[in-house]
Formats: structure tokens, C-alpha cells, sequence
């Protein structure tokens, strides 16, 4: 949190500001006070939308309706002014961690701890349906992680779903990557869209990025919209319902009381509880991965029962101040390159890249050791004794390999463009049939003994070539 600028006002209505926590494409948003000395979290609209009339009915419809909202997955609206002279909303402030710092920070989540997120995300699309109401923007950046559930927040672009009209036309709600296939073809928007992009949103807990690679905004919204999620990086069970929750159709997505029921956790034993600083308010938090338990703001884990002590305990040390806390409010606007779309686990570059290495080192070698008559084919473009087309033909699929391997660096969990893909499939079918063209008159004038290392290594990079033009999908992708 940062401390209040000269120009940020004091008080909006009848809090009283103590700092700025973030800003966002609507407005600021600060720490406050109630008059009982409650914190909340106060999002105070730009000048310039204040003085939009078209854009105050649509804030005083959102308000109207996040005001339904009561589940305990959300940051509850504890106030509002849409018509005053700067419109304001005040939420319940949640100490917590955003979701993509979390993943960020510490890593994939496990399953077990996946589950759970996806069982309170589910509960608070469900309160947040029942009021109405389509998120529209369901992200890692607007859930926040609290010892005792996630919760949902960033009601701002929510619309009613009776009043999608006032919609501007043309405008897309939402962010890349994280958007339903709908949203980007104009279809109507539903439940199901929330849906969509909860499977997102778990698939980045589990795996550290989001299903649909990386990129700019037209990459990641063409993948949505026309190419099958890349999942591989999902663990092998327990998390099947991401992929219907990510299926093109929305009428196939499973409906949200379905997902809490299959999402549903089931308490694995007794757990020394957490305890909420400076609340006192007892919550476990065992179903958050340890690292990011200990990370949360002003959250401590208990110590664990001592049988029958022999002498009153010391007195507990005094807790010291709580970290400071984000708030349960809209996140700052994000780029359009989705959160935690870094670079792909070394291992996934490697086994994706492995057959185009392999084939450029074998195409070079066959090109220099003897490959007929004891010369090889690169010296017979100067000598005139050696198969110097060959020589040619390498070299070109060297290229195309090179190129896949750019893109493949480039975005490694992502399938190969059209662009690189058809070249090098095409140098790739036309170098096999040229070797085996060259191979058959070899064996109808019965001279393959003559043949050296170099035209066997070529014969043995063709079908290494083939292999590779089989790893143009993303890992994890329907055929």
C-alpha cells in the first residue's frame, strides 16, 4: 500500500482514506475507515467516466446488482454513491494474496489444493449468477487467496445479465487468454462463459501459465476462439473437469452446480487451525500449498497442542504488524499478455525441440562424411564427384528446422504456426522421396555397396524429419 499523494482526496463520503492500494481502468482505489473504524476498500471513479451520463447508468446498474451478491466466496458491497459528483464503491476489505502472485511467487499448485480453489470459485460463480450477474473477467489477478477460501472480486465490468443492451457495441469485456470463445465471436454471453473461464483460471494454478500459451492479444484470442486448450501440463487425474469446463460449445460446459458437487472437499483429518491477525478469527488454511499459507498477510499457523505441561506456559511473544494486505477490490489493469505467461519448464522446451536438433545434426553430418565413391556430398559441389543436390536439400531443411525452433523458443507451449509448419512438412516429404529415389537406382544398378556413411546418416534424418512435422501441436491437444 502506498501512502496518499498530495492531489488524492481525504475522505470519500464517510470514509476516511489512509492510502492508495491500486487503480485500474475505472478509477482509484484507496484504504479506508469506516466510522467504527472497519476497513474497506474504496474504488473512486476517474474524473473524465464521472462525466460520461452513459457510462453513470451503467455503474449505478452494476452497483444495483453486485448489491445481490451475498456469497461467502465474494467481497460483499458494503456501499456506494453512483450519483454524486465522483461516483464511489466501497467493498468489504479481505486480507489477501492475488492468485497469479501466489502462482508467481511459489509455483503450480497441487492438485488437492487446485480442487479446492476451483470448489470456492464455483460456490462464488454460483452466488454471483443467482444475483443476476456474469463476471465477464474471471482472472488469477481478481481472485484473491485468503487462509479460509478464495475470494471472487472486481464486480466493476460485471453486467447484469437482463441488461447486457447497455453494453457499448463492439466492446469486449474481459482479458486475454482468460475470455470465453464467445466473447470474441459476439455470441451471447451466459453462466457458462464464467465457466470457460474458471478452466482457465485453474488450469494457470496447476500448471503456472494458462492453457492457451503465450503471445500478443490476436494470438491468444485466435487460440480460444478456433484451437483445442493445451492441457498437457495437467496433472494425469483428479482435475478431467478443466477440460469440459473448456470446451468450445457452451451448452457442453458443466453447469456450476455441478462443478461444486464434483469439486466438492472432502476434509482429509484434523488440522491445527490459522489464525487471522489481528482478527482472532480461527479458519484453516490447510488447503492452501505451504509456501503460500506462510505468505499470506498477517496470517500465523498455531502451534500444536502440548499434553498435560508441567508448568504454565511463557507468556506468547507480542505478534508483530501484519504485512500489508491487498485489498478484495478490482486488480490495476493488466497488459494484454496473460499473468504467469512465461516462458514454458525446460523440459517441455527440450521434448518439443529434441527431433528438429536431431535432424539438422544428422543432415549436417551426412553432408560431410563420404557418402559415394568415398567423397562426401559437400565436396562434390567443387569437385563434381559427389551428390551435390543433397548438399542443397539439407541445407534448406535445415532452415525450415531452424525456423520451427524459433517459433518453438518463441512459445514453446503453443502449436506451430501455418506459416512455419507447411514449409518444413513440405521439405520434409520431398527430401524422403528424393532419397528414396536416389536409393532405388542405386539398388537397380546394384551399387549400394557403394554407398558411404554420409548417404546412410542422410537416409536415417528422413524419417527423423517425418517424426518431426508429428510435434507441430501444443502438448496435451486433440488431434
Amino acid at each position: 500500500m502506498d501512502g496518499l499523494h498530495p492531489t488524492d482526496p481525504r475522505q470519500v463520503g464517510r470514509y476516511r482514506l489512509a492510502g492508495r492500494l491500486g487503480a485500474g481502468g475505472m478509477g482509484r482505489v484507496y484504504l479506508g475507515r469506516s466510522p467504527s473504524g472497519r476497513l474497506v476498500a474504496v474504488k473512486l471513479v476517474r474524473p473524465e467516466l464521472a462525466g460520461d451520463p452513459g457510462f453513470r447508468v451503467r455503474f449505478a446498474r452494476e452497483v444495483a446488482a453486485a448489491r445481490r451478491v451475498t456469497g461467502f466466496f465474494t467481497a460483499a458491497v458494503v456501499d456506494a454513491d453512483p450519483d454524486g459528483p465522483s461516483p464511489w464503491l466501497a467493498t468489504a476489505y479481505v486480507p489477501g494474496l492475488p492468485l497469479d502472485e501466489a502462482v508467481a511467487a511459489h509455483g503450480p499448485w497441487p492438485v488437492r489444493s487446485v480442487r479446492a480453489l476451483g470448489a470456492g470459485l464455483a460456490e462464488a460463480l454460483e452466488a454471483i449468477h443467482e444475483a443476476g450477474l456474469v463476471h465477464r473477467d474471471l482472472k488469477p489477478s481478481n481472485v484473491l487467496i485468503a487462509p479460509d477460501g478464495p475470494r471472487v472480486v472486481d464486480f466493476g465490468i460485471s453486467v447484469a445479465a437482463e441488461a447486457t443492451a447497455l453494453t457499448r457495441t463492439g466492446m469486449v469485456v474481459g482479458t486475454p487468454g482468460f475470455m470465453a470463445p464467445e466473447q470474441l465471436t459476439g455470441a451471447p454471453v451466459t453462466p457458462a462463459t464464467d465457466v470457460f473461464a474458471l478452466g482457465a483460471v485453474l488450469t494457470y494454478a496447476a500448471t503456472g501459465t494458462g492453457p492457451f500459451g503465450t503471445g500478443s492479444a490476436q494470438a491468444l484470442n485466435f487460440r480460444i476462439a478456433y484451437e483445442e486448450p493445451d492441457l498437457g501440463g495437467l496433472p494425469p487425474s483428479g482435475l478431467e473437469i478443466v477440460a469440459d469446463c473448456l470446451a468450445k460449445d457452451p451448452a457442453r460446459r458443466p453447469a456450476v452446480p455441478a462443478l461444486v458437487e464434483e469439486l466438492a472437499v472432502v476434509p482429509a483429518g484434523d488440522h491445527p487451525p490459522t489464525e487471522i491477525v489481528p482478527a482472532a478469527v480461527t479458519a484453516t488454511a490447510d488447503w492452501l500449498p505451504g509456501p503460500v499459507a506462510q505468505a499470506l498477510p498477517g496470517t500465523i499457523t498455531a502451534p500444536a497442542p502440548v499434553a498435560a505441561p508441567a508448568a504454565p506456559p511463557a507468556p506468547a511473544p507480542v505478534a508483530a504488524p501484519p504485512a500489508p494486505a491487498r485489498s478484495a477490490t478490482p486488480a490495476p489493469a493488466r497488459s494484454a499478455t496473460p499473468p504467469g505467461a512465461s516462458a514454458a519448464p525446460g523440459g517441455l522446451v527440450l521434448r518439443r525441440t529434441f527431433a528438429y536438433w536431431c535432424a539438422i545434426a544428422v543432415l549436417v553430418l551426412a553432408v560431410v562424411l563420404p557418402s559415394r565413391n568415398g567423397h562426401a556430398a559437400l565436396t562434390g559441389i567443387t569437385e563434381g564427384t559427389g551428390p551435390w543436390p543433397f548438399v542443397l536439400v539439407a541445407a534448406l531443411n535445415a532452415a525450415t528446422c531452424g525456423l520451427v525452433l524459433a517459433v518453438l523458443y518463441r512459445a514453446p507451449a503453443a502449436p506451430v504456426p501455418l506459416w512455419a509448419r507447411i514449409p518444413h512438412t513440405l521439405m520434409s516429404v520431398f527430401t524422403t522421396g528424393l532419397f528414396a529415389y536416389f536409393l532405388y537406382w542405386h539398388v537397380v544398378d546394384g551399387e549400394v555397396d557403394r554407398l558411404g556413411p554420409g548417404a546412410w546418416l542422410f537416409g536415417l534424418g528422413c524419417p527423423v524429419l517425418i517424426y518431426s512435422t508429428f510435434q507441430f501441436r501444443a502438448p496435451g491437444r486433440r488431434p
